[in-house]
């Protein structure tokens, strides 16, 4: 059954948008998270535990960029998160 084509996105320029969003900040605020849990637990349990948690907040990171109706939101609110862990982890 093909999807309708009212939910497709009409630009080529969109769709790559929501990719790289996607894909691209969702791992920086992943990735900006465990460093910051690394910084209040133990290195070695974060550590063990990213294999499994680092992926998926990765996919759950992923799907939101595709889910939501504007993309520019999302890409400001992974950029807000990733400049909150990464000054959190820096500073403290």
């Amino acid at each position: 059954m093909p999807a309708n084509k009212k939910h497709l996105t009409k630009s080529p320029w969109l769709r790559l948008v929501k990719i790289l969003v996607g894909t691209i900040g969702g791992y920086t605020v992943m990735f900006t998270f465990h460093l910051l849990m690394c910084k209040i637990f133990p290195q070695k349990d974060v550590i063990v535990t990213t294999f499994i948690t680092g992926y998926i907040l990765w996919a759950i990171l992923l799907l939101m960029a595709f889910l939501a109706k504007n993309v520019w939101k999302v890409f400001t609110l992974y950029l807000l998160l990733t400049l909150i862990f990464s000054a959190i982890y820096t500073f403290f």
